[in-house]
């Protein structure tokens, strides 16, 4: 996403651990599908988030276990071989929402059957149960009006995850 932008070197640096898991994640679509993206994407999650465990080879292969799914292609963290598929899977997500908002992106199916594309929701600490169906009713909602482009404030809370 910020590829080629003046962004702090520390940031930078950032960028360029993160492409591991994703050449991982896009290895794993491409020898099992989507659905196996999604538990690796889980697993993942939960390793970094709740485990505080930092990004790396150990960090891939261990996910990749607990997702089912062969150890071995935590290799492709460090392989260019799937950057051109990475490529366009991220222009295929940002296409619809446009390149000046960050991530999460989802798309979702609009009030017409159309998909509906945006940034977020970011929120903290994340509902439960009926108050997440709640949530995510609430945000089809406002996507799906045309014209609707934004709300934001700024946050006064650190990412929690439990």
């Amino acid at each position: 996403l910020n590829e080629g932008r003046d962004v702090p070197e520390q940031y930078q640096k950032l960028m360029e651990t993160g492409w591991g898991p994703v050449r991982v994640c896009v290895a794993v679509e491409q020898r099992y599908g989507l659905d196996a993206v999604r538990a690796l994407y889980t697993a993942l999650g939960t390793r970094i988030h709740l485990g505080r465990t930092k990004l790396g080879p150990e960090l891939y292969a261990a996910a990749l276990t607990d997702a089912g799914l062969d150890p071995a292609l935590a290799e492709a963290a460090g392989s260019t071989e799937y950057d051109e598929a990475l490529r366009a899977s991220h222009e295929a997500g940002m296409r619809p929402v446009g390149t000046d908002v960050g991530t999460p992106v989802i798309h979702a199916p609009g009030p017409d059957g159309k998909p509906v594309a945006f940034f977020g929701p970011v929120v903290t600490p994340a509902p439960k149960g009926e108050a997440a169906g709640r949530l995510w009713d609430g945000v089809l909602l406002v996507a799906g009006t045309p014209g609707f482009f934004e709300l934001k404030r700024s946050r006064d809370v650190d990412p929690i995850f439990d």
